[in-house]
């Protein structure tokens, strides 16, 4: 009885082994190049602040679990009338904090139909955070400072990546199946497309965004108002 338990248990262990191995094998790269297509007069050559993240068509086992660890939470500071990263990533349901390093007030907001908020005045050396609920794009302002802008990108699984300084970008462990590939940039509509990625992963995605029709608006206030030319950024 002892051994024909024994080899049960082996029998067992074997079989969720070789389940295990086979999840492992249908994991691949997904990795491309993201490319700006810009006006010559004035390029800013800026594919770093790009963001792609992969969203599953189906969301039958997909990884949209709470945020824990990894970019569970992140930060933006407020340091010479700029906010530092310009854009943030984080997973949908974390937070961000707003750490003010500079000698002077600030006012955090976002008027975003995805989750507004307004953190109100605070001085230096204080810090305040806001919920990000939803995946999208947040722009965050100041109140006090209008030349003052942030980027909150909030993903709803792991698989996502920053675009590298030469275009490239690539994740990890993707799990084979179909997906959205959003690919985001701030001077460009954002990009989403279907894609099949294969257990042995995909590795040829070339997006090009363009950026020459970007529009230059100045952004209003919390109040839905312009700013007041008088006293924008003095101090």
């Amino acid at each position: 009885m002892t051994r024909l338990s024994f080899t049960r248990v082996v029998a067992f262990a074997t079989v969720i082994a070789a389940t295990l191995s086979r999840h492992a094998l249908a994991q691949g790269e997904v990795s491309g190049q993201v490319s700006l297509l810009e006006p010559k007069t004035n390029a800013k050559h800026d594919v770093a602040s790009a963001v792609v993240y992969l969203e599953p068509v189906s969301k039958k086992g997909a990884r949209y679990d709470r945020p824990s660890g990894e970019l569970a939470s992140a930060s933006i500071a407020m340091r010479n009338r700029e906010y530092v990263p310009h854009v943030q990533i984080v997973r949908a349901g974390g937070s961000v904090e707003f750490p003010n390093d500079d000698p002077f007030s600030h006012n955090v907001f976002s008027n975003t139909s995805l989750g507004a908020f307004d953190l109100g005045l605070y001085r230096r050396g204080q810090t305040r955070a806001a919920t990000f609920p939803k995946a999208g794009v947040y722009a965050v302002y100041c109140n006090i400072h209008s030349a003052m802008v942030s980027f909150v990108i909030v993903v709803p699984t792991k698989d996502f990546a920053r675009v590298a300084a030469d275009g490239k970008f690539s994740i990890s462990a993707v799990p084979a199946g179909s997906y959205l590939l959003h690919v985001w940039h701030e001077r460009t509509p954002e990009i989403v497309e279907q894609i099949d990625v294969p257990a042995s992963g995909l590795r040829t995605i070339a997006v090009t965004l363009d950026t020459r029709g970007y529009p230059t608006m100045a952004h209003l206030n919390k109040f839905g108002q312009p700013y007041a030319p008088t006293r924008a950024d003095r101090y």
